[in-house]
């Protein structure tokens, strides 16, 4: 029996907005809000699960606000140990800590009169809670291990896919800094939730990688169609460009196929404890990149701002392929 081919839609009905592109009345709503909110300097929370989109809609409302002309700087809250993401976050003196050879300005610092993106902020450490909450009071703060008192005018915008009234009733989360942080939030949803998204998301993606030219797709068989627009997407946005990354790489020819596409969407679900596994190694080998940017590549000193032994880190290193 011959398949159906479906292929690239009308996009007219899309909107393109700040790099997001939408065809869903629920996601349009969320663009008038965005530029609602940039006007004002109000604290934004973002919530949304992860690759909703949610560092791109901290970069819209910055993009659209007065400050648009001072810098934005980003951070994923989740990454770091809580001395690294007091040290990035507010700066360290010369001598802080082992390996803290010279003054770091942190990103608050970097941010000055600009906007500062806190991604995955339930995952903040309560020491360094307490420590955002002065910045957001008093628009000051000490740099670790300084005497001297740093004075800045920054907006932050947060985010997180945890409900921060939880977080708070369990211990986890100021209730202050939930008040001073959530003061406009703004909700996406999700790639589920977004209708005819999956399909112009999937073409927008198709066209992407049309142009690195080693190979042109202009039509999706039926079946993998139907794999697509019936999956439920847990990774939303980001999924489903890895997903159609995955087609591109493995297939050959002007059609994307229903073999081009991973396991889980052929109805073969991956391990829940496998994909912990893997978030919990990508989040190892992210710090320890970070540590050894901090240390200019020296792997003692790296290995001392991660607490542990030159061997141990030389392991590590060994595991996720960064030597």
């Amino acid at each position: 029996m011959t398949q159906k081919i479906y292929r690239r839609p009308d996009m007219s009905s899309c909107v393109i907005f700040h790099g997001m592109v939408t065809a869903s009345n629920r996601m349009k709503e969320v663009f008038r809000l965005i530029e609602r909110v940039a006007r004002s300097e109000s604290a934004v929370l973002v919530r949304g699960d992860s690759g909703t989109g949610k560092e791109l809609v901290a970069q819209a409302i910055h993009a659209l606000s007065p400050r648009q002309s001072y810098p934005f700087h980003a951070i994923n809250c989740a990454v770091l140990a809580p001395e690294l993401m007091a040290s990035e976050l507010f700066g360290h003196a010369r001598g802080a800590f082992t390996g803290a050879v010279a003054e770091h300005k942190g990103l608050f610092n970097a941010s000055h009169l600009g906007s500062l993106f806190l991604d995955e902020i339930a995952e903040l450490p309560l020491s360094v809670q307490a420590r955002l909450l002065r910045v957001l009071q008093e628009k000051s703060f000490f740099p670790v291990g300084s005497t001297k008192q740093v004075s800045v005018d920054v907006r932050m915008i947060a985010a997180t896919h945890k409900a921060l009234r939880t977080e708070v009733q369990e211990g986890r989360f100021r209730e202050d800094l939930m008040y001073r942080i959530r003061v406009v939030p703004i909700f996406l949803p999700k790639l589920s939730q977004r209708d005819g998204d999956v399909n112009y998301l999937a073409w927008r993606f198709i066209d992407e990688f049309n142009q690195h030219g080693f190979r042109k797709v202009e039509q999706i068989a039926e079946d993998a169609y139907d794999a697509l627009m019936s999956y439920s997407w847990p990774g939303n946005i980001r999924e489903l460009r890895n997903n159609i990354e995955h087609a591109f790489a493995i297939g050959e020819g002007p059609t994307i196929s229903l073999s081009e596409l991973p396991p889980e969407l052929r109805g073969q679900e991956p391990l829940q404890k496998e994909a912990n596994e893997q978030t919990l190694k990508e989040k190892e080998r992210s710090r320890i990149v970070f540590a050894l940017e901090k240390a200019s590549g020296k792997r003692s000193v790296a290995a001392a701002i991660l607490g542990m032994s030159r061997g141990t880190l030389w392991r590590k290193l060994k595991e996720h392929g960064l030597v």
